[in-house]
């Protein structure tokens, strides 16, 4: 089940923030850093890891550290914050160029996550369109990799749609030195450069070969 706190708006530290990013201007912002996958691909290597599934689980463990990136509005229009998000991935079909996308619950448990995914992830190579699973939680997060592209900026929105609260996450093709594009969109009402800051240290420091390790333990 999903859980989530409203967020007490008057004693809220971001709360002028808010209103002006959420009344007077509507924007999103997006920003995209160079990060450093060459242990994460040694961890994957050396275990016999995929490296698309355990990223999803670095940039979800992430994602949940930080409660700018886990708010939403509910139904009467409150701001709230979700105990935890799940991962929306996208499937790319390499048959017809096409892609789905798909949705796995979340643990901090590594191998349990990575287990429910892969098997998420096999079931969607064998279907077309873009849902492949159903149910889709009310809290989810969006992300997705272009492999086949280096890139140094991405913007994704619904045209004549307002910011979208859930993190829209990108990451691209890794050059010669394993630095790996990673593109994060959110909307600036919840959220700023200090947060968006936040998540590419920690990012960093999950996508690590000491910090993978212990989660094997």
């Amino acid at each position: 089940m999903c859980r989530y706190k409203k967020i007490d708006l008057e004693n809220w530290c971001r709360k002028e923030h808010y209103l002006y990013y959420t009344n007077s201007l509507n924007v999103e912002v997006n920003m995209t850093a160079n990060i450093d996958a060459s242990e994460l691909l040694t961890f994957c290597h050396t275990n016999g890891y995929k490296f698309y599934p355990t990223l999803i689980y670095c940039v979800t463990k992430v994602l949940n550290r930080i409660e700018n990136f886990k708010m939403f509005k509910d139904k009467n229009g409150d701001l709230c914050v979700w105990d935890s998000l799940v991962p929306n991935y996208t499937i790319f079909h390499e048959e017809d160029h096409t892609f789905s996308d798909c949705w796995t619950d979340f643990t901090d448990d590594f191998d349990s996550f990575y287990k429910n995914i892969t098997s998420d992830m096999e079931l969607g190579k064998t279907k077309r369109g873009i849902k492949v699973k159903l149910g889709q939680p009310a809290n989810f997060y969006c992300v997705s990799c272009t492999p086949w592209t280096a890139f140094t900026a991405v913007s994704s929105r619904v045209v004549n749609g307002g910011a979208a609260f859930f993190p829209i996450i990108t990451a691209g093709k890794y050059d010669d030195n394993y630095q790996m594009p990673v593109n994060i969109t959110i909307a600036h009402a919840v959220a700023d450069g200090y947060h968006i800051g936040l998540f590419f240290e920690y990012l960093q420091e999950e996508m690590s070969v000491e910090c993978l390790k212990s989660h094997l333990e």
